[in-house]
């Protein structure tokens, strides 16, 4: 089964975290970075990305540009009914591991994105 299938699958992920998966996985650049709200951060342990032009360089250096891949491990929601907290396995030619990732939609776009351990 692959990724796309495991989050189409299940209605606890928003669709903005199975797009941001979904285009991670299939590298489309393009895709990915329409999944963000034009004023969208990305906070990659303190290193803070804003709007689409800051995530873009992100995506570059740590994203697709390392052959990112994620495989969607959990979902937990928070008191925000608009940020869940998801455990994703990333592999690929960066970072290699397993951790959280808490993602802020509005509709099915993403305005923020924290990668660091929840508290």
């Amino acid at each position: 089964m692959t990724d796309e299938h495991l989050t189409d699958e299940r209605p606890d992920v928003p669709a903005a975290l199975r797009a941001f998966i979904d285009t991670t996985n299939r590298g489309d650049t393009d895709a990915f970075l329409a999944v963000f709200t034009d004023d969208a951060s990305l906070d990659d342990w303190g290193r803070v990305f804003h709007g689409r032009d800051g995530i873009a360089s992100w995506n570059e250096t740590d994203n697709i540009g390392k052959q990112s891949h994620f495989e969607l491990v959990g979902v937990e929601p928070t008191d925000d009914p608009d940020t869940v907290i998801a455990t994703l396995e990333v592999s690929g030619n960066g970072y290699n591991g397993t951790g959280p990732i808490t993602f802020t939609s509005v509709g099915d776009r993403l305005s923020r994105v924290v990668i660091a351990p929840t508290d």
